[in-house]
């Protein structure tokens, strides 16, 4: 997927809370390119004994989106968000799930998040987390190290895809 190329040298120099975005939106974009020129068949494959599947892990991602951009942020619950209460469930692909309408939820929950922070500084603090008050500078790093260790389960996973690798290791 090539992470932490060439996009990195535009963060240099800038102020941290543009690092922390141009960090977050080259991961967010390098999950949702892990699906490109796949078919339906494809990002849907599973190949580890967990639920994890190209598309479950962007469905994922989007999910954490909305837990740490809109619940912490706006301290709105995850039923009125509409998104699952745990982490595992929500790797679940209904079968109307596809690449487009996965991606799509994606880019608009990544907007939303973006919409959120607008107003906020690095240093703010938000509330909504059940941990209790944290600074947006932690939930920053925190999807930022959660987006990271999924592009790296992706990055496998499409290669084994790629592969023809349909077996469980």
């Amino acid at each position: 997927m090539g992470h932490g190329s060439h996009h990195d040298a535009g963060a240099f120099g800038q102020p941290l809370r543009q690092q922390f975005e141009a960090f977050l939106d080259e991961h967010r974009a390098a999950l949702r390119g892990s699906l490109d020129g796949l078919t339906e068949e494809q990002a849907r494959r599973q190949l580890v004994p967990s639920k994890t599947t190209l598309l479950g892990l962007l469905k994922h991602a989007t999910f954490v989106e909305q837990v740490w951009f809109d619940e912490a942020v706006t301290g709105r619950s995850r039923s009125q968000i509409g998104i699952p209460e745990t982490p595992d469930e929500s790797f679940d692909l209904a079968e109307d799930d596809t690449i487009e309408s996965v991606c799509r939820a994606h880019q608009e929950a990544c907007a939303a998040s973006r919409r959120a922070t607008a107003d906020l500084a690095v240093d703010d603090l938000v509330h909504g987390n059940r941990r209790g008050a944290l600074p947006l500078r932690w939930v920053y790093l925190h999807v930022l190290r959660e987006l990271a260790q999924h592009c790296g389960h992706a990055d496998i996973l499409r290669e084994q895809v790629l592969a023809g690798r349909t077996e469980h290791p």
